[in-house]
């Protein structure tokens, strides 16, 4: 059988449940998925030598690591071209292009330091996300928008500010909104002896950088918070609490990371309850072993989850997905195909479930014939439907796509240095 036959047979199967899968995949290819460059060089950067900071570590050696912008960018344009559908690229400020010699410190950066960024995108008709860079940086040790010296804390209130310029700058060039994500590394490795103070600065720093004119229907501010993290595991001044609540009454957006909560917490559970509140919602998808580990996405449960509720709350339209991972012990460009295709899968998946009949069964306390059907449709073949979607769009199907990334190993990563 052909794909289009297979996928034939199986529209016909989801059919008799009451699934519309050209729907689905109509639905799917308006949906763009933001991927991180710095999976493809283990968070380096280009405006610095020195080590990962803000409690940031990439384990692995494998070859190939990206080294230049230009390695970077042929790297990421390798990925996309195996990943079905259009999508956005994320950029952190520590990725600034500087020419000629030139240089600017984070507080100084200017839209002109990512025109080649801008030129990338624009040739591939794409969007670009944007994240100030709050480690990694001389400055950064131990805070930054929390800090008690005044002249660190304004110099990274300058960089936020720079980011918001520069993120507007990307909109109006690409003609789509830019999402711009705070996080901070700011955090106590012992018991704080005050907790609110921090917090207090932190908030008056967030306020003097969104205090800058900027178009709110083009640059969308996220605040992303965290649990801890290495180097601050027993006070992390970002934390959930603060961040939601700074959110949702200074008007900007809640960023959730599914790694940044504790194990027992799942971020698919929160996504209702943060909707029912909030207009729109960010997300960064990754995979925590244990912890915060930045792990490859999976197409595990949690991201079928996350994926559902998003779905199921019709909230397409008000969800901002980007992935947040880097894993320096396999082939790069593999984990960015793998992890684009997987969040890809995981909403191909919820959006291939009969939402309205399960939820007409649980609403009539119908408990056991829910339980069947959610069970039964974990067998139907949806795989045949992603491989006609990856026709669609002239990308490998299958495993099919790794031949090519091997072939790119051999002929480009291999000779890398």
């Amino acid at each position: 059988m052909t794909t289009k036959q297979r996928y034939e047979a199986a529209r016909e199967i989801y059919r008799e449940a009451g699934v519309d899968t050209d729907r689905a995949l109509d639905i799917l290819k308006d949906v763009h998925i933001s991927m991180h460059c710095w999976q493809g060089d283990d968070v380096r950067g280009f405006d610095q030598d020195g080590p990962l900071s803000g409690g940031i570590q990439t384990t692995g050696n494998y070859p190939g690591r990206a080294r230049t912008p230009e390695e970077l960018m042929a790297d990421m344009d390798m990925a996309l071209r195996l990943i079905p559908g259009v999508h956005k690229i994320n950029l952190h400020a520590s990725y600034a292009i500087f020419e000629n010699g030139e240089f600017a410190d984070r507080d100084a950066l200017e839209p002109k330091h990512f025109r080649k960024w801008v030129e990338f995108a624009k040739q591939r008709g794409i969007g670009i996300d944007f994240n100030p860079t709050f480690f990694s940086h001389e400055k950064a040790e131990p805070f930054t928008l929390s800090s008690t010296d005044e002249s660190i804390r304004q110099f990274w209130i300058r960089h936020g500010q720079a980011c918001i310029r520069i993120s507007q700058y990307f909109a109006e060039e690409l003609g789509q909104p830019c999402v711009m994500n705070i996080w901070i590394p700011d955090g106590l490795k012992d018991v704080p002896a005050d907790r609110l103070g921090p917090r207090a600065r932190f908030a008056d720093s967030l306020d003097q950088i969104l205090a800058i004119p900027y178009d709110k229907t083009k640059v969308y501010v996220c605040l992303e918070s965290k649990v801890f993290g290495i180097g601050m595991e027993s006070y992390t001044v970002g934390s959930s609490e603060f961040c939601v609540n700074y959110a949702a009454k200074n008007g900007i957006l809640s960023l959730m990371d599914n790694g940044h909560y504790h194990p027992t917490e799942v971020v698919s559970d929160k996504i209702p309850s943060m909707l029912l509140f909030s207009e729109k919602l960010a997300l960064h998808v990754t995979r925590g072993v244990r912890w915060d580990s930045d792990h490859v996405v999976l197409l595990d449960d949690e991201t079928k989850e996350i994926a559902k509720e998003i779905v199921r709350n019709d909230a397409i339209d008000r969800v901002f997905l980007a992935l947040d991972y880097f894993d320096a012990s396999i082939n790069r460009i593999s984990a960015w195909v793998v992890g684009m295709r997987n969040m890809q899968k995981a909403l191909l998946y919820a959006l291939l479930q009969p939402a309205g009949k399960l939820k007409a069964l649980q609403d009539a306390g119908n408990f056991t014939e829910l339980m069947v059907l959610q069970e039964e449709l974990k067998l139907y073949p949806m795989g045949d439907v992603w491989n006609y979607f990856c026709e669609l769009y002239h990308v490998p199907q299958r495993e099919e796509w790794f031949a090519q990334v091997k072939r790119y190993e051999e002929d480009v990563l291999a000779k890398r240095n």
